[in-house]
């Protein structure tokens, strides 16, 4: 894999276990979303509200999206949020995409779940395991984790891609 910069193009080369590393964390990052889909796409009851209407310190934020208008998106995107950047994490294709939209929602669900200074409980004080996920997503996108044993690699030489350079920060 290779990239441009200041004009000199440079291979992206990976230390012998980072690749091991990388798709071990990717698998890692895929599987906890999709069991969170799993809990929310197959169970026709599920709702953001019950955790929405419980948050503290962002509480008129959150509560926003417990209307009846908004529930029903928000649950929506939820579900099937998590369903996609799984599949896309589990597959190594758009993983740019997926893992920083992974981010956003581990930052939200941070917020969600704070009671300042503390999250969720005495436990952790301002760090939790969202705040771990969102650096693990972090370093995927960084390093391109999708190029390791992912359609990524792939994706980026396929003509269409070539065509459209604007199509290629989705998989490079």
């Amino acid at each position: 894999m290779t990239f441009l910069i200041n004009g000199r193009r440079l291979a992206m080369t990976y230390a012998p276990y980072e690749k091991g590393v990388l798709f071990y964390l990717r698998m890692t990052m895929a599987w906890t979303f999709l069991y969170a889909a799993s809990h929310q796409v197959f169970v026709p009851s599920f709702s953001v509200i019950g955790f929405l209407q419980h948050t503290k310190t962002f509480h008129d934020v959150f509560v926003v999206f417990t209307t009846p208008t908004m529930a029903p998106i928000t649950t929506f995107l939820v579900e099937y949020g998590h369903l996609l950047i799984g599949l896309s994490l589990l597959l190594g294709f758009m993983v740019r995409v997926s893992a920083a939209f992974g981010v956003l929602l581990m930052i939200t669900y941070w917020f969600a779940h704070m009671d300042w200074p503390f999250i969720e409980n005495t436990n952790n004080f301002i760090v939790d395991y969202h705040l771990v996920y969102g650096g693990v997503l972090v370093y995927l996108i960084v390093k391109k984790a999708g190029h390791v044993f992912g359609l990524d690699g792939w994706a980026e030489n396929l003509s269409v891609v070539r065509k459209h350079p604007s199509l290629k920060p989705l998989v490079a």
